[in-house]
């Protein structure tokens, strides 16, 4: 069934539940589901080596490998730049990498399950710090880099 104007119901719920989604139930679900208890951490917790190594891993290693491969990839000619992108704006995509929450999640608990040693604490700390830091900085980046939308005026 569609409105007067042509457009959906189910589009038109879809359009206005999309922020809410987004912004808010998806992140609950994914901070619910990690099964990390937030109550008495402290710092001494992120420098743990696995915490740490993961974080900077998710953080600067793939910051590096990506821009570093893609910039390597413009510069030798063998990639072009779409319009109306930059070096800061790939660099930001870059950063947006290192948000590998889900499959860095399944990873680390297929690597740390058979250790004997429980690490699934250490490792889903290090993954949201990892990406919680790698999602911020790769906004920053990219809202400083990218011009504006244009609103419609319609």
């Amino acid at each position: 069934m569609t409105a007067k104007d042509g457009s959906s119901p189910a589009k038109d719920l879809e359009h206005d539940l999309h922020s809410a989604v987004a912004f808010f139930i998806l992140p609950v679900f994914a901070f619910a589901n990690a099964g990390l208890p937030l109550a008495g951490i402290g710092f001494e917790q992120l420098l743990h080596p696995v915490p740490l190594g993961i974080a900077l891993g998710l953080f600067a290693g793939k910051q590096l490998g990506i821009f570093g491969l893609c910039w390597l990839a413009v510069k030798s000619g063998l990639a072009k730049l779409p319009q109306g992108m930059n070096l800061w704006a790939l660099y930001g995509t870059a950063c947006l990498c290192g948000v590998g929450f889900t499959m860095s999640l399944f990873v680390g608990s297929l690597a740390f399950e058979e250790t004997g040693v429980n690490l699934l604490f250490d490792e889903r700390l290090g993954i949201i710090f990892g990406s919680l830091l790698s999602g911020l900085l790769g906004f920053f980046v990219l809202r400083r880099s990218l011009p504006s939308p244009k609103l419609d005026e319609s």
